[in-house]
């Protein structure tokens, strides 16, 4: 079957864009961060780049015919249908399916994200009918959003709450249904086409700014491998597949990792007083830096989470969070940050 799938250009041939590639990979190994926005002139390898991230990542073990998508085995977070087919006696079956990006187009409804319920099934048999969204299609996938700053307020809302959440709530009528809802959250936009308003960048867990790239030798490396691909696809990630299947044993060593990783109170009195001397609201940013820090340590093969990992991914976590007037520029200086804390931590 993967024989037939038309070939997708490989994630480790894509030339530099190494904040956007690490704040994918961050999200891929722990989902919990919520997503990551791309922020970026059009030609800059965005959709490549989610497109490529499903291809890299290694095929998924769910239950057959689900309509949801639920991890076999993992009957703690199983969708209602599952849990009604195992405990009415059916022998469920498992299936491998490959990683897919879904793609959620702008002119979406409600319905068609959360997915809806059949009220007059439910009336007639007592019995709950789900007809599935995106929500559910995305289920253990990639959900991407293209111009995301052009989709209504309250379905990014929806998109936002179930990446956190990790389920979807679908009420119609005094009806409830929920499903698992566990996926990695893209959103690429274009900055000059108009902005998210900051409550919703702030539910956003990481957030990169790409640009063109303006080294000649790198210019010229991004077209040279490209015309390769369109030439000849296959060769081409022959070429690129030890690479391919070395990064994919390291994020699979990575997901493992992080799980035992403890997190000490050095690494949050780091996040919490960066937040603090950033004049950052609310305390998501504490948290995403956190659990940041712990995807970062992880894909680096670290056994423990250190002050410098939260320094590390701070620039993912914190411009799109920090407090700015309307033409000053949402970077954050690492280097300024990094003696703060050095001065700070000295003097407590």
């Amino acid at each position: 079957m993967s024989d037939k799938r038309r070939p997708v250009y490989p994630f480790t041939a894509i030339v530099g864009q190494d904040e956007m590639k690490e704040a994918l990979l961050l999200n891929v190994i722990n989902p919990s961060i919520g997503g990551v926005l791309i922020k970026g002139e059009k030609g800059t390898a965005k959709s490549t780049a989610v497109r490529a991230l499903a291809d890299l990542l290694p095929a998924r073990s769910v239950v057959a015919n689900c309509p949801c998508g639920c991890k076999w085995g993992d009957w703690d977070h199983a969708c209602p249908i599952c849990i009604e087919r195992r405990e009415g006696g059916e022998e469920l079956k498992e299936v491998t399916v490959p990683m897919r990006v879904i793609e959620l187009p702008l002119s979406s409804t409600e319905d068609r994200v959360a997915g809806t319920l059949d009220i007059e099934h439910a009336l007639r048999t007592g019995k709950k009918k789900f007809e599935p969204g995106v929500l559910a299609k995305a289920n253990g996938n990639i959900l991407y959003v293209d111009e995301v700053n052009l989709l209504d307020d309250h379905l990014v809302d929806l998109l936002l709450d179930a990446a956190a959440m990790g389920v979807n709530f679908v009420e119609r009528e005094g009806v409830s249904f929920s499903h698992p809802a566990r996926f990695t959250l893209v959103g690429t936009m274009n900055p000059e086409e108009g902005d998210l308003r900051p409550q919703l960048l702030d539910r956003f867990g990481l957030q990169v700014d790409v640009k063109a790239e303006q080294d000649v030798k790198q210019r010229m490396e991004v077209i040279r491998r490209r015309l390769s691909f369109e030439r000849d696809p296959e060769t081409f990630c022959d070429d690129c597949q030890m690479e391919q299947e070395r990064l994919r044993n390291e994020l699979i060593s990575a997901q493992e990792r992080m799980l035992k990783l403890n997190v000490e109170d050095e690494v949050l009195e780091t996040a919490v007083s960066i937040s603090l001397h950033l004049g950052v609201d609310g305390h998501r940013a504490d948290l995403t830096l956190v659990k940041a820090a712990m995807a970062s340590a992880a894909l680096w093969g670290k056994g423990t989470v250190s002050r410098e990992d939260v320094i590390k991914v701070s620039r993912l976590v914190l411009p799109h969070r920090m407090r700015r007037s309307p033409f000053q520029d949402s970077k954050l200086d690492q280097g300024e940050l990094s003696s703060w804390l050095q001065e700070h931590f000295q003097s407590a």
